[in-house]
């Protein structure tokens, strides 16, 4: 046939195979097939060149080729690098590359060409590049083009690399047997968001992996035009504007503790149990410690921001030197989704990770009884199952406490954590001031039946919670005396905060008066609306009957490297400079003074202040005098913000309470969603504020109702979603916690990528033109960052941040939002030329530019939102006249995305 049609030339013939390797017949190509590289490769021959010169009139003979002369070598693979999309069906993916790095080495070759910035549109073929690898056998062919395809860098697009890796790793493709029907009978091929790898480098061992600093540099660069979001709490007149070195801040780790630990007091708890422990402590002599600076010292001092990496740091150091304490407080409260919604870390992992640095000190947590580590109810099963990963995962002890002292709520909490095996700290929160009869309700007699209450339940120990710092030195030796003389077995620990600048006093009247531990927390971390100081407290007892085991000369270097970790955090002070005795009229809890305290400066209310602080203790009063302690604290910091902004009295709250719009956390508690509180809710103010609004209230326990959670399918949601490889339990706990925090975390990280691993200076500080630094990115992997360039901003708000990373170009296009907010870009989209968002979300991808062709239904962007991601199509043929959104955009439904115009 061929002789038949005259041609005279290169041309590709196509065969198959079946299993007895008999070959039939397919077609005749005129011309050379994109496969030729392998031809030339086995066989040495130039196909191409040959093919000119042939059409040039040389003959075979004068080109030297001869049939029998030619003899394949060995065996090649051509692999061709496409931007399209495996996951949906191959899909061409377009865009901007922001980054491509050719690999190569002995037996490898390529076709192709692509560089920094080339843009991939939709009128070409998406091959970019074709990798030919040759080898002496198919093992060391392929082993060959599995390293070219790692080493491969193409960011920016979306590529076919990961599935061609799937392919070069299945087991039948590397036995060199394959079908055609190879693909369609193993489509978890194309489920490259689940793939995972075996290789050399851990960093292209999945796709969560793999393109890492493309993500973190999105960061910087976003970072670096937009600083911090508001709600990160960050001042921004304390964050560092210059930097000093090239090379971030790295604290100085203090050097080893001379007397090694030898297991620790955990080691007691592990091999006698939870009762074992609590009979130890209260044979011990002397007073124990617990330290709060992993948890509720900088949750009171710096808004919880404290990222895991300074924990980390020290904890080798840490697990040596209070080897002898009671327990270090460590996790729950507010710690558990302040990591997932502003440090972008999973709060699961630094349990874990920390437990696994410091094995020999009992870690404790803080549970908000039915309301975990929530501000809500939650069904039953989730409390419990959420107790039950919290022991397996690090914790020992529980404090188990609830806002109103809502027995009903606290029960839940103690059978949760007794279940789990943990140790049980049934807590009294403590408001008032036993030692003034003239305080109202909370009275010795109130705080015992308390804890008889508690005893009962049993809990392996008492905890007093004095969240504001109320407890004077006679109101503590009143309290604690009662509770020792009554529960002679039971050990007491007690929790104050150091706002009045008592709190070392009061806790040296508590071991007096029989306490077995106290809670204080680093000098460097201590005072102030934090705990008492653990050096003052060892120092003062050191040589008495109450020695705290705990050798001031182990902890001086720790108070120093927190010293200057502290000064990293000072976006995140609260700006009180000295201790505030009124606490005993106003009664703000440590954690809430700071956070009012620097809301009350950013809306510059600083000059009222004081009026602030007078209102707190008036709505604590229309609400009924109650426990503080979140979530009840947020309520009365609600109502009393309410009313200094609505300039209202107490008497006109009752007066117009039928007509006011309360916030809703004040309707929610009224309802009696958190509990009931001690002698009942206020009247009138509950009735008037529920009848007003058609309500009843909440009859018994206000979680009791609930259905189980369905853990089932929360689980294949979420597999679904981010794929059964990177879903675990804890994730789903997490999500059952906190829905929307966990979504908001988890589309951070698909723009973003894993930012815990930045260092803290980088994190907060944001960099500035020509500004380089040095850090560690991985074990033994050193990268230097510049920001060399940011671009003016385009009429669309975007900017493009020029980095090199290594020496080498990236350029990064972000969105300025102070030109969108102040141009108005992200109005709603109107008329048939705009092309609107159909739900909130991020933007996770950009398919088209300013300028481009498209047809009616072609990709224009992707949308991350509602567990899933959503394609936007085109609604009409045209030109796209604008494009006002950039990858990692948040955007509300209806938002402006593109504009499109007749061509």
């Amino acid at each position: 046939q061929i002789r038949i049609a005259k041609y005279k030339n290169a041309g590709t013939v196509e065969f198959l195979v079946d299993q007895e390797n008999n070959p039939y017949f397919i077609e005749v190509n005129p011309r050379i097939q994109v496969e030729h590289t392998v031809t030339e490769e086995v066989t040495g021959i130039d196909v191409v060149q040959t093919q000119i010169r042939i059409a040039g009139g040389a003959s075979f003979e004068e080109i030297g080729l001869r049939q029998e002369d030619i003899t394949p070598r060995g065996v090649a693979i051509q692999c061709r690098v496409t931007t399209e999309n495996p996951e949906r069906d191959f899909a061409p993916d377009t865009g901007i590359i922001s980054l491509y790095r050719h690999s190569a080495g002995a037996g490898i070759r390529m076709d192709g060409v692509g560089y920094t910035g080339l843009a991939i549109t939709p009128y070409f073929d998406s091959m970019i590049v074709k990798y030919t690898a040759r080898g002496s056998s198919f093992a060391e062919t392929v082993a060959r083009m599995r390293r070219v395809l790692i080493e491969c860098r193409i960011r920016g697009v979306k590529t076919n690399i990961p599935f061609l890796l799937n392919v070069l790793t299945h087991p039948e493709f590397e036995s060199g047997v394959v079908t055609t029907a190879f693909i369609d009978e193993n489509p978890g091929l194309k489920k490259i968001s689940e793939s995972t790898w075996d290789f050399a480098s851990e960093e292209q061992s999945d796709q969560r992996k793999v393109g890492k600093s493309e993500r973190l540099i999105r960061y910087l660069a976003n970072l670096a035009v937009n600083g911090h979001p508001p709600e990160l709490g960050a001042d921004p007149t304390k964050i560092v504007s210059e930097r000093t070195s090239g090379t971030t801040t790295v604290m100085a780790v203090p050097d080893e503790v001379k007397a090694k630990s030898t297991g620790g007091m955990r080691k007691i708890l592990l091999e006698q149990g939870p009762e074992g422990y609590a009979k130890h402590v209260r044979e011990h002599k002397g007073l124990l410690l617990m330290d709060t600076t992993w948890r509720d010292a900088h949750q009171s001092l710096l808004a919880t921001r404290m990222r895991t990496k300074e924990l980390e740091r020290c904890a080798e150091y840490t697990n040596a030197a209070l080897s002898n304490a009671f327990s270090l407080e460590m996790w729950g409260g507010a710690t558990f989704d302040v990591a997932m919604r502003f440090l972008h870390e999973c709060p699961w992992e630094r349990l874990e990770s920390l437990r696994e640095k410091c094995p020999d000190v009992p870690f404790q947590m803080l549970l908000r009884g039915a309301n975990a580590v929530g501000y809500t109810n939650y069904p039953d099963n989730v409390v419990k199952k959420f107790c039950k990963q919290a022991k397996e995962s690090g914790v020992d002890i529980f404090r188990v406490f609830d806002s109103l002292n809502y027995l009903d709520n606290l029960k839940l909490g103690v059978e949760a954590a007794g279940e789990a095996g943990g140790f049980v700290e049934g807590t009294m929160s403590y408001t008032g001031n036993v030692a003034d009869p003239t305080k109202g309700k909370y009275n010795l007699e109130y705080y015992m039946k308390l804890a008889d209450d508690l005893v009962g339940m049993g809990v392996h120990s008492l905890a007093v919670k004095d969240m504001a710092g109320l407890l004077t030195p006679a109101a503590t030796t009143m309290l604690i005396g009662a509770l020792r003389e009554a529960h002679p077995d039971t050990p007491i620990h007690v929790h104050t905060h150091d706002t009045p600048g008592t709190g070392v006093a009061s806790m040296i009247a508590a071991a007096q008066a029989g306490a077995d531990v106290v809670d204080v927390a680093t000098d460097a971390m201590s005072g102030l609306t934090s705990q008492p100081s653990m050096g003052a407290l060892v120092s003062v007892l050191a040589g008495t009957d109450l020695d705290t085991g705990i050798d001031k000369s182990s902890i001086g270097p720790l108070n120093t490297y927190w010293e200057n970790v502290r000064s990293m955090y000072l976006p995140f002070e609260s700006g009180q400079l000295s201790g505030s005795s009124d606490v005993y009229e106003h009664e703000i809890p440590g954690g809430q003074y700071t956070n009012l305290l620097y809301q009350s400066r950013q809306l510059g209310l600083t000059d009222r202040w004081p009026e602030i602080k007078r209102k707190y203790a008036q709505a604590n009063v229309l609400l009924g005098d109650i426990p503080k302690v979140t979530p009840s604290s947020k309520v009365v910091g609600d109502l009393a913000q309410f009313m200094v902004s609505q300039n209202l009295e107490p008497d006109q709250v009752l007066a117009e309470a039928e007509t006011l719009a309360f916030p809703e956390s004040v309707v929610q508690y009224l309802r009696g969603e958190i509990g009931v509180p001690p002698g009942g809710f206020p009247e009138p103010l509950r009735t008037k504020v529920l009848s007003s609004r058609n309500l009843e209230g909440v009859d018994g326990r206000p979680g009791e109702a609930l259905a189980d959670y369905n853990f089932d399918e929360a689980t294949e949601l979420l597999t679904e979603k981010y794929g059964e490889k990177f879903v675990n339990e804890k994730d789903v706990l997490s999500h059952a916690l906190y829905p929307n925090v966990f979504t908001e975390w988890k589309e951070f990280e698909a723009v973003y990528g894993e930012v815990g691993n930045l260092p803290t200076d980088l994190f907060l500080n944001p960099m500035k033109e020509g500004d380089e630094v040095e850090f560690e990115q991985s074990t033994g992997k050193r990268v230097i960052i510049k920001l060399v360039s940011i671009q003016p901003p385009r009429e669309d708000g975007s900017r493009t941040c020029t980095f090199e990373v290594n020496g080498e170009r990236w350029f990064m296009s972000v969105t300025d939002q102070s030109v969108v907010d102040s141009a108005d870009i992200r109005r709603k989209a109107s008329g048939p030329n705009e092309i609107g968002s159909p739900m909130p979300g991020v933007i996770v991808g950009l398919k088209v530019k300013e300028g481009d062709s498209v047809e009616e239904g072609d990709p224009l962007a992707t949308l991350s939102a509602m567990k899933m991601e959503t394609v936007i199509p085109a609604t009409r043929a045209g030109v796209v006249k604008q494009v006002s959104v950039n990858v990692g955009d948040k955007i509300d439904g209806d938002d402006l995305l593109l504009t499109i115009e007749d061509e």
